[in-house]
């Protein structure tokens, strides 16, 4: 644009059938230590490379979010999901009912999750999104993704890669993916034993009953 001084990264991908080159390029720049924004089944993403601490506090620097706000992160499938979270028979159950979809699983962590997205209580928010490009770029990448809501902290979500590109300068790369809504994730607190609501978002709790 006309006197300005930022330089948008923008990456078209199609919605449906993500092209493996561009999925690659993405991924290139996770693995270099980059932070992203990226389409969701739910609302757009910020994320990093979720076994890369510099990329992490890059996030939190981008976002302008404090240490005490919690990051979540995306897996691939439940059967990644049991590599970072003690996944019993009942909390499978309520797992493979509900993923992929709107959800984000609160879990007891495994020693696979880095401390810095860890919990008070050593649990962690886990997600699995019905959106081909994240899962796409996850399982490119071969490691979990950061999943942190592409909106300042009391703000609505964005949802114009241009406007997340404007609005989180430092970000190496938004991918275009054709839409994200405005309602973030329902969360859903397993760790306890049984099924506790801490937030009601996109996806329906009547399932939960």
């Amino acid at each position: 644009m006309p006197g300005t001084t930022c330089f948008i990264v923008l990456l078209p991908i199609n919605p449906n059938t993500p092209e493996p080159r561009k999925i690659q390029r993405a991924v290139d720049i996770l693995q270099k230590g980059g932070v992203i924004g990226y389409p969701t089944d739910t609302v757009y993403g910020l994320g990093c490379d979720l076994m890369n601490k510099q990329a992490i506090d890059r996030l939190y620097q981008i976002k302008g979010m404090s240490r005490d706000q919690n990051l979540s992160f995306i897996c691939p499938d439940l059967a990644d999901i049991a590599r970072y979270a003690v996944v019993e028979n009942d909390v499978y159950r309520v797992l493979k009912r509900f993923l992929p979809g709107p959800y984000c699983f609160i879990l007891t962590a495994t020693r696979e999750v880095p401390k810095i997205v860890q919990m008070k209580a050593k649990t962690v928010g886990i997600r699995v999104p019905n959106n081909p490009i994240a899962i796409a770029v996850v399982r490119a990448l071969g490691r979990p993704l950061i999943s942190t809501t592409a909106a300042r902290h009391g703000e609505a979500p964005l949802v114009d890669p241009w406007e997340i590109d404007q609005e989180f300068p430092g970000l190496d790369l938004v991918i275009d993916g054709e839409g994200g809504g405005t309602v973030p994730t329902t969360v859903v607190d397993l760790s306890h034993g049984d099924v506790r609501i801490v937030r009601e978002g996109a996806g329906p709790i009547d399932g939960f009953d």
